[in-house]
């Protein structure tokens, strides 16, 4: 699964490739409430457009625009919209609402830098467009860190990086309605189990595959920041492997499933294989909101549920949206 920035960009590479000249248009500044949060970004070729701002008038107006050439975007061009009551009201914007968007008409030219994002998402690395105003030039520098969005008089300059990945150990029936969850939150997903006979019995969504020990898959697929890690076999043998790895890697969030009697006993055998206090206050254990879960699907909603609510507070202290929206 790619991230919906991702897609945009694939799609505008297909496009440029085809001698087309598409749009790419990019929310760079909200006031008040906004659908969309800011960074979003569409594309659009002809009748054909990828990504949204809006999900309603505000698009819809937009792209009638772009395809009756009513917006001269040889150079980017500062759209405005939600300027007067009336108009939050024919659009649909929340009540104050306004919406900037940069619409930005790309030329063959284009198909380096386009290229350059694609290559650098794949390889899930951040890099940082910047664009000039007055003249539609764009430059991508790969960076170690995301970087927010800014737009000055002369510049935008937009940070873009790799979705979320949850990484799922065990692939029995709370994995299978966890990944659902995980997928309509945007979240890249991968499954992996040691037993061979439960992979082929999934019933899940459409989903990466991984059949081995869980602390290879984990050091070779998991190991960068965007990364949540959660156990969900029951089985300390190998969830206990798994956690050993999970805790040396940088991965945002590690959690694992289990009652609290249960999960003292995993923080016991833990700290005799070596696992630091350190590392062990890392782990989320046991795992998700407490409230209450039974089922295999409330269990799956409170783990979502946990893990929002830590990307909403991170994302408020450290402005990446990367840990929010």
């Amino acid at each position: 699964m790619q991230s919906q920035d991702q897609e945009v960009f694939e799609k505008l590479v297909e496009w440029l490739n085809s001698g087309s000249a598409p749009y790419l248009c990019t929310i760079v500044k909200a006031v008040g409430s906004s659908p969309r949060p800011v960074g979003s970004m569409l594309g659009s070729c002809g009748e054909h457009s990828i990504g949204t701002l809006s999900g309603g008038c505000v698009e819809e107006d937009l792209l009638d625009k772009l395809r009756t050439d009513a917006i001269d975007a040889s150079t980017p061009k500062l759209i405005e919209y939600g300027v007067s009551a009336e108009e939050n009201e024919r659009l649909g914007l929340p009540c104050g609402g306004r919406l900037h968007i940069l619409v930005q008409q790309l030329s063959p030219a284009s198909a380096n830098w386009v290229t350059d994002v694609v290559t650098a998402l794949r390889a899930r690395n951040s890099v940082v467009r910047t664009t000039e105003l007055s003249t539609g030039i764009t430059s991508v520098d790969v960076t170690d860190d995301y970087a927010p969005l800014s737009l000055t008089q002369n510049a935008l300059r937009q940070g873009l990086g790799p979705k979320m990945q949850m990484l799922l150990v065990g692939a029995g029936q709370l994995a299978q309605v966890l990944a659902h969850l995980a997928l309509a939150m945007d979240y890249e997903v991968i499954v992996t189990d040691t037993r061979e006979d439960v992979i082929t019995q999934w019933q899940g969504p459409d989903v990466e595959l991984l059949h081995g020990l869980p602390d290879d898959i984990i050091a070779a697929r998991s190991c960068d920041p965007k990364n949540v890690i959660v156990t969900l076999t029951h089985d300390p043998r190998i969830d206990d492997m798994a956690l050993l790895e999970a805790l040396e890697t940088p991965a945002w969030y590690v959690g694992a499933l289990g009652s609290i009697r249960t999960t003292r006993a995993r923080l016991e055998r833990l700290t005799a294989l070596g696992v630091t206090q350190a590392q062990l206050q890392r782990l989320h254990a046991p795992v998700g909101l407490d409230i209450g879960s039974k089922t295999p699907w409330e269990i799956a909603v409170a783990i979502m549920a946990e893990i929002t609510q830590l990307r909403r507070k991170t994302a408020t202290s450290t402005t990446n949206p990367e840990l929010g929206p």
